[in-house]
């Protein structure tokens, strides 16, 4: 498949489209949960319509995968916006004092009205949004210290709307991942898809994958030569594809090189962190 066709907006994400605006009402705060390897690409185009004016909290998530400068650059330009913005590590928990904090902060002029007027107190009502496998479940579980999300390194998992409670005066209503219909940048569709945003299933590994070896070459050469104990990288991305699988012993009979399995090794230790640190999206 070309890259310019990769397209892929299952029936349940217009439902879970819906399930936002819908919802969007009970919420004093929204956070948008973004990748830190792909800030710019993993902000949904549509979600900057359905929040409107509602009051936002930049979450840049998987921080420890992507380079430390660039986390930095990306936190500042976010706030030269005028838009609060954080970084975590949803796995590991790092980050999660600041997240709360600023969640709580933001939400304080709804929180204290409430107070004012005399009504009961009651907890910051937050909402989490963002692409499908950016990490949604994971923060959520952490958040509330129990598993209460299903979590599943796949597109799609989280199908319904979920209010759980934390302990420290917030309550966070999980939201399936939606992407938009149409990606009209093939650099965005390929970066969703390095990143599983989009399912391995619905285009062509071969391109997609000697793109991302040719893009790492560029942005982390040492973290592909290290990982792969190559002395230097070819410019040819099959060369470079061919050289991987015999040095992980990606063949078949007769010593060929096994393609299919060189290319699936590449993606997931891509998205496993296990080829450096490196953002791909610059702001």
């Amino acid at each position: 498949m070309e890259e310019k066709n990769l397209q892929w907006f299952p029936g349940h994400m217009k439902k879970a489209q819906r399930l936002i605006q819908e919802n969007l009402r009970l919420v004093d705060l929204v956070i948008e949960l973004l990748d830190a390897r792909i800030p710019a690409s993993s902000q949904n185009p549509l979600l900057r319509e359905i929040l409107g004016d509602k009051p936002r909290l930049i979450v840049l998530n998987k921080s420890d995968l992507a380079d430390r400068k660039s986390v930095d650059a990306w936190l500042k330009n976010f706030r030269d916006e005028n838009i609060p913005a954080v970084a975590v590590d949803a796995v590991k928990g790092t980050g999660l004092k600041s997240l709360i904090s600023h969640a709580k902060e933001l939400a304080a002029p709804k929180t204290n009205k409430f107070a004012r007027a005399g009504a009961k107190p009651r907890s910051a009502r937050l909402m989490i949004v963002g692409i499908p496998n950016v990490g949604k479940s994971s923060l959520i579980n952490r958040l509330a210290g129990a598993n209460h999300v299903k979590i599943e390194n796949r597109p799609g998992v989280t199908r319904a709307k979920q209010w759980i409670k934390i302990s420290d005066g917030l309550d966070l209503l999980d939201m399936p991942g939606i992407l938009w219909p149409k990606f009209d940048d093939a650099e965005v569709a390929l970066k969703l898809s390095w990143t599983y945003a989009i399912s391995d299933e619905i285009h062509d590994l071969e391109p997609t994958v000697t793109k991302l070896l040719m893009t790492l070459a560029e942005k982390n050469p040492a973290g592909l030569r290290e990982r792969y104990k190559l002395a230097e990288l070819p410019d040819d991305a099959h060369e470079l594809l061919n050289l991987i699988g015999r040095k992980r012993g990606c063949l078949v009979k007769g010593g060929d090189i096994d393609i299919e399995k060189v290319l699936r090794l590449v993606l997931n230790e891509f998205r496993a962190g296990k080829l450096g640190r490196v953002t791909l999206d610059e702001p």
